[in-house]
Parts: C-alpha cells; sequence; structure tokens
C-alpha cells in the first residue's frame, strides 16, 4: 500500500510515519494487523519479529517486522470492519516477505505442534519454539543481520575511503538486499539436521551475516554451509562464505563442510578438498553422503580457522 499518499498519510502520527519511511523508502509497504483480542498477544512483538502466514494446510508466507503501532484510524482505511466488528488496530509492516508452500506437518514437526494442528487465530511463540521455527527454515532477517554489524541500519550512512580520488570520504547509505528465506536450501538442511544423532545444531549471526548450521557433535564443532545448486557458482560461494564466517565462530572450529543436494564433479569436489573443506551430499531421502577433505588440508587450513576475530 503507498502509505505516503491519501487517505493513508493523513492518518498516520508523524513518528508512525517517520517510522514507515525509515523502513519503506520507497512509501509503500505490505501491512497485517491484530484487532483489540489480542493486544495482551502482540505486547511483545517489536521490529524484526518473524511472521508465518498459514492457510490451506500450508505455511504459505514469511514476513520480518519494520514498523509496528496501534492506530485504528489507518488501520479501518486498510481493512473496514463489518458492521459491529473490532478495528485491526494494531498495525505492522513488512520489511521482508518470500511465499513459501511448507505443509502444516513439516512445520509441526519444527515447532512441536501435534501434525494434525491446524494454526487457528493468531499465535504468538517466543523462546525454544520460536527459535526453532527460525532456525529450522533458515530465516535470515535483516534486523538479526543489522544488530550483528553485517549490514547497516536503515537511515545510517556511514563514511567509507575513496580510492584514487581527490576527495578524501564520501558518505554512502547501503541499501540490505537479503534473502529472508530460501526454501530449497531449508528443506535440505532441515532433512540433513534430522539424520544427526548426539549433536546439537544451531546457527550464529556476524558481521559476516548468518550461518547455516554450527554443530557441536562427537568430533567437535563444525561448520556447514548448504547451496540449493552444484554448479561451480555455488560451490565457490559455499567456501568464501565458511571462511567468513568462522572467524567469528563463538568456539574454535574443528572441520568446515559443504552441504549439497547432489553429488559434485571432480572439479568442484577437489576445489574445496584443497582448502579442507568436506563435501556432503544428498543420495537419497534421508541418506547423506560425506566426502572428507584430506587430513593434511584440514589441517592445513585449521590455523587460519582458529584465527578468530575478537568477540562482538
Amino acid at each position: 500500500m503507498p502509505f505516503t499518499e491519501s487517505p493513508y498519510a493523513e492518518r498516520l502520527t508523524e513518528d508512525q510515519l517517520r517510522s514507515l519511511k525509515t523502513f519503506h523508502p520507497d512509501g509503500r509497504s505490505r501491512f497485517w494487523g491484530a484487532t483489540p483480542g489480542h493486544d495482551g498477544k502482540m505486547a511483545g512483538v517489536s521490529t524484526g519479529d518473524v511472521v508465518f502466514f498459514t492457510g490451506k494446510n500450508h505455511l504459505r508466507a514469511i514476513g520480518e517486522i519494520g514498523a509496528i503501532f496501534r492506530n485504528s484510524s489507518f488501520a479501518d482505511v486498510l481493512w473496514p470492519p463489518k458492521e459491529g466488528g473490532e478495528s485491526w488496530h494494531t498495525v505492522y509492516s513488512l520489511r521482508q516477505f518470500e511465499r513459501a508452500e511448507i505443509p502444516y506437518a513439516t512445520l509441526s514437526a519444527l515447532l512441536g505442534y501435534k501434525p494434525t494442528f491446524q494454526y487457528p487465530g493468531q499465535l504468538v511463540l517466543f523462546g525454544e519454539r520460536a527459535r526453532a521455527g527460525i532456525d529450522g527454515l533458515l530465516i535470515t532477517t535483516r534486523t538479526a543481520l543489522e544488530d550483528a554489524g553485517a549490514v547497516t541500519p536503515p537511515g545510517v550512512v556511514r563514511e567509507l575511503p575513496l580510492e584514487r580520488q581527490h576527495t578524501r570520504s564520501v558518505t554512502v547509505e547501503r541499501t540490505a538486499q537479503q534473502v529472508l528465506f530460501n526454501r530449497d536450501e531449508a528443506a535440505l538442511v532441515a532433512e540433513f539436521c534430522g539424520t544427526l544423532t548426539g549433536t546439537t545444531t544451531t546457527r550464529f549471526a556476524s558481521p559476516a551475516g548468518l550461518c547455516d548450521i554450527f554443530l557441536d557433535g562427537p568430533e567437535g564443532s563444525e561448520l556447514i554451509e548448504a547451496k540449493s545448486r552444484v554448479g561451480r557458482r555455488y560451490v565457490r560461494e559455499a567456501l568464501a562464505q565458511l571462511l567468513d564466517y568462522a572467524r567469528y565462530a563463538p568456539r574454535a572450529v574443528g572441520r568446515l563442510g559443504a552441504l549439497f543436494p547432489h553429488p559434485l564433479e571432480l572439479r568442484e569436489r577437489s576445489f574445496l578438498h584443497h582448502y579442507g573443506v568436506d563435501v556432503v551430499h544428498r543420495v537419497s531421502p534421508g541418506v547423506f553422503e560425506r566426502v572428507p577433505a584430506p587430513d593434511q588440508a584440514r589441517e592445513r587450513m585449521r590455523i587460519m580457522w582458529e584465527s578468530r576475530e575478537p568477540s562482538h
């Protein structure tokens, strides 16, 4: 909706309009809302929280909350209430929004609900249950990346030096173009993690971004990056991300691994092995094969992995 235009703009307070412009400088955004009956649930919801839109037995879209406020006048223009009905007076914009098509059974397995759970009404989840859904689907919010220093928050400017120019510096504003949710990679990671036993899997955010898998197993800590394709470009991306993330790992990394949906060609596998990265690929549903890098290559690279950045 074009919130800077009539009849929307005049129903917003100055602070609300300013907040919306910060997250959506082009003056347009998707919106959703909640009625007064959900005030208690919505009290703890804030910028950067994740929204699951459900219906027809599927998780159908994923969003990230931008601005959030109460304004019945604005809400009633967006969603005119039925006669005698309640206003959707708690309004929030969506910084990011991605379509999805995930069956309830898959979502419920992540969230700890029964497979037949139908997601009635409006739920607000906190703690481990919320984290399980976000991490299990590899959701990466802009807010988390901003908090970790990986991208510049909206409205913030930084001075970057110009090379080979007479001007000493220039003020620029970076716009974050991030992927909120990659269905193929999320499904691959969920399937792979489901095969692990005696292993704790987590993720961590850092100035390098948000990693896919950080696990503690019988052989120590391992950092794994998942890719939905097996082409050269994706293989090189996996290596670059692994080396970048390893500097910020909360604990020393003993292994690096790259996860793929299919076996790699010899050239791509040798490329990763040269830098001490194990290759893990899907063989069949629920079955994965690991092709480890040579021990010599791994030990050579371990010096680099263990040279971590100071804690942030």
